[in-house]
């Protein structure tokens, strides 16, 4: 079976330093910022800024909306934090279940426990996407109880995003792929190739269609197939 590889179609740069983490509303694609920590709300069509706001997350890798609030995956403290929705004020902050140090920087002089990258919201629990562990959690928000995991291909998973079979898109940046898994056992149902020099940073979906950000080139485009 020949490699699936996405044509992908760049649209805007990003407002901010370096975008790691998108998610998709009806009225704009929200972003978060891995180098000034900020959250942004960007026009689906322009790019143009309609809202942002300062976190105190740290070096972010991961964004939702769900619950009515917003949840952010503050990386370099490993905690995931949940925001409220028209300020971006941080309401209460949980423990990242996996954080540790992540494969490639096992053998490093320098290794640091890091947390979370993507997030997804679905029937009121939390998917978190983390990449030292190679593991996805789902996470019940009220008493932050992990209720299942399972685990993710590759060596590390970024952005995720919801398909309309209720299967999960997951990038593996390091490899530059895109898989499609099934969200009980983690079952890889489908994957295509990222041509480089393109990463998979932040990802979401909209109307069936893959977006991402890049957090090298700030880009904002989307991957099709």
């Amino acid at each position: 079976m020949p490699a699936k590889i996405a044509r992908v179609e760049l649209l805007y740069k990003s407002p901010g330093p370096q975008p790691n983490g998108l998610q998709a509303a009806q009225d704009g694609v929200w972003y978060i910022d891995q180098r000034d920590n900020k959250v942004y709300k960007l026009d689906w069509e322009t790019g143009k800024t309609l809202f942002e706001a300062q976190t105190t997350t740290d070096r972010s890798s991961g964004i939702t909306i769900g619950g009515g609030f917003m949840w952010i995956a503050s990386t370099y403290d490993a905690t995931i934090h949940k925001l409220k929705l028209n300020s971006g004020e941080t309401v209460a902050r949980y423990d990242t279940p996996g954080k540790g140090v992540v494969a490639f920087r096992n053998r490093k002089t320098d290794p640091r426990v890091t947390g979370a990258h993507g997030l997804e919201w679905r029937n009121g629990l939390l998917y978190i996407a983390v990449p030292p562990s190679q593991m996805m959690y789902v996470v019940e928000p009220e008493a932050w109880r992990v209720i299942h995991s399972f685990r993710t291909p590759g060596l590390r998973v970024h952005g995720i995003a919801w398909a309309d079979d209720h299967l999960l898109w997951a990038a593996d940046t390091a490899a530059g792929t895109v898989a499609l898994l099934d969200p009980v056992d983690g079952r890889v149902e489908d994957v295509f190739r990222v041509p480089a020099p393109h990463e998979v940073h932040g990802m979401t979906i909209r109307d069936g269609v893959l977006w991402f950000c890049d957090a090298e080139t700030r880009d904002v485009g989307r991957l099709l197939l």
